[in-house]
């Protein structure tokens, strides 16, 4: 048997009753005293079949003519029998929970507690809705039995918990609630998931525990994501053939991120390519940048990867992702054997869309009139191209603007500040007046190529790979020093200089009126042989 309900409230206002009490009831005080009536025995036959007759009416013998008189309608209170007496209240049960298996959580369990070790752990994420603001974080468990659950945190509990909890570490977890997982954020293989309250319990086990393992992988074959459905969740390994650089992106809310594109090799004679977002670009992506470019290429394990079929099949980066680089477990051993003997002159096919060589992968190049003659960025989604072109005018009135410098979150504000006094500045996002503001550049840019010209803005990132200083030395440039001298200097410098623009083209509303809007997103310096290749392949494409 399993206690559902361990205790409950009191209803009512009972009071303790013993049998020494004065004036208190005893059931058998009456009952005791009587004695079965006499049977009217009418002749002999009653003896030899004695079937129970009602006696003639109004005579009632009693053997004993002591007894009381008896009325049948009184009948005595009930009480529970003795072994069942309340005697007073019951002690609570402060026995601790019994360790089950994470198979085994079910939400009609009372009390239970888990020990297992911490896999992954998210960063804090705030939200707003109908309620207000709030934060959230995650991590996930894996047990000695193999199974896993996503653990979840709401506000003051992430205050409680974040700090605690550590990826590698074993802990003993109990008193929270469990709740259906929701598939399309949740990639693991529980129906459940548990959500810490106030109450509940993480204790830190400080004692290694073997048994419990420091991961769990189920590896597919890069062959296998060419069928998988989109958002699905992968776990894959394969040898890091080529890395590209980071590249900064503008998010729909606003804020930027970076992404960086890679490509894995493996034994089924596919490659893919792995889009790296945020942080994983700087911390992870550097460092297997940094082992390409040497002549080494390393083994990259993907734990929780996410399919993509955007122009093609690639995987990419959630944030319950983790990447194992040169991880020391069979299959990766299995894998860099198969590398090192051949895999790596093995023919293979990418089962992601085709890049030019040297460029950045998922590349699409036009020229500056295919822009306006194939109505680029007028269709529901922008359009992402790459257009080789040299910078022929910049603007230099309203070449940049200031930003908000204060933290929303994880990200910087950047939204416009507005001076209200000697060095004040007042940013109505925030609501909140500061004393520095930061100089980002808007660059207006007119670039160029054989087939015409067009306008493009840039901000700040693009704007400095463009002007190769920062917006606030020629702020002060210009309108602090007014050395228009030095400042006219720096921008004729860069004029008709040659780069790959990488550009998003949308149309947008400007009062009234549809424009399309053209936008840098990076911008990279000519490498020539990279585009002698480009232009070799091109050609041979057209002879085909």
């Amino acid at each position: 048997m399993e206690t559902i309900i361990p205790d409950c409230e009191i209803i009512g206002n009972p009071k303790t009753s013993t049998e020494s009490e004065p004036g208190a009831q005893k059931p058998s005080s009456v009952l005791g005293n009587l004695q079965p009536p006499n049977r009217v025995v009418s002749n002999e036959s009653d003896f030899q079949n004695p079937v129970n007759k009602a006696p003639p009416r109004g005579v009632i013998q009693n053997q004993a003519n002591s007894a009381p008189n008896f009325r049948p309608s009184v009948q005595p209170a009930y009480q529970p029998p003795p072994n069942y007496r309340n005697h007073g209240a019951i002690m609570k049960n402060e026995a601790p929970a019994r360790i089950i298996p994470i198979a085994a959580l079910n939400p009609y369990q009372g009390r239970w507690a888990i020990k297992a070790r911490v896999t992954a752990k998210g960063e804090i994420r705030r939200y707003n809705n109908a309620r207000g603001d709030g934060k959230v974080f995650s991590f996930d468990l894996l047990d000695s039995d193999g199974g896993e659950i996503r653990v979840t945190c709401f506000n003051a509990v992430v205050d409680r918990f974040y700090d605690v909890i550590e990826v590698g570490k074993v802990y003993l977890i109990s008193k929270g609630s469990l709740k259906p997982a929701k598939k399309n954020f949740n990639p693991l293989k529980n129906d459940w998931e548990i959500f810490l309250e106030s109450t509940s319990t993480v204790d830190l086990c400080p004692d290694e525990d073997g048994s419990i393992p420091r991961q769990q992988f189920s590896f597919r074959p890069i062959s296998d994501i060419e069928n998988a459905e989109n958002n699905s969740i992968f776990d894959v390994i394969g040898v890091v053939t080529s890395v590209n650089p980071s590249v900064p992106i503008l998010r729909k809310n606003g804020m930027e991120t970076q992404r960086r594109i890679l490509n894995l090799k493996d034994e089924s004679g596919k490659t893919v390519e792995l889009t790296l977002w945020g942080d994983f670009c700087n911390r992870d992506g550097r460092e297997l940048e940094d082992m390409v470019d040497s002549g080494f290429y390393p083994v990259l394990a993907v734990k929780a990867g996410k399919v993509s079929d955007f122009s093609g099949k690639s995987i990419g980066t959630i944030s319950s992702t983790q990447l194992f680089i040169n991880p020391d477990f069979p299959e990766a051993r299995r894998l860099r054997d198969w590398f090192d003997r051949g895999g790596k002159d093995a023919a293979s096919m990418s089962i992601s869309r085709d890049g030019i060589s040297g460029a950045p992968k998922n590349e699409i190049r036009k020229t500056v009139s295919q822009i306006k003659d194939e109505g680029l960025g007028r269709s529901d989604k922008p359009d992402w191209v790459t257009v080789k072109a040299t910078i022929t005018f910049i603007k230099t009135d309203n070449f940049c603007y200031t930003a908000c410098p204060l933290m929303i979150g994880d990200r910087q504000c950047n939204k416009k500040v507005t001076r209200t006094g000697q060095n004040r500045w007042l940013c109505d996002r925030c609501n909140k007046e500061m004393d520095e503001c930061e100089y980002r550049y808007l660059l207006q840019v007119q670039i160029q190529d054989h087939t015409g010209l067009t306008w493009v803005t840039a901000f700040q990132e693009a704007g400095e790979e463009i002007m190769g200083c920062p917006a606030k030395q020629l702020y002060n440039l210009k309108y602090e020093l007014q050395d228009d001298t030095n400042f006219s200097e720096i921008v004729r410098g860069r004029l008709f200089r040659e780069y790959l623009f990488r550009l998003k083209i949308k149309e947008e509303m400007y009062g009234d009126e549809q424009r399309v809007k053209i936008t840098v997103v990076k911008v990279d310096e000519v490498n020539y042989s990279s585009e002698s290749k480009h232009l070799l392949e091109s050609l041979s494409r057209l002879h085909s």
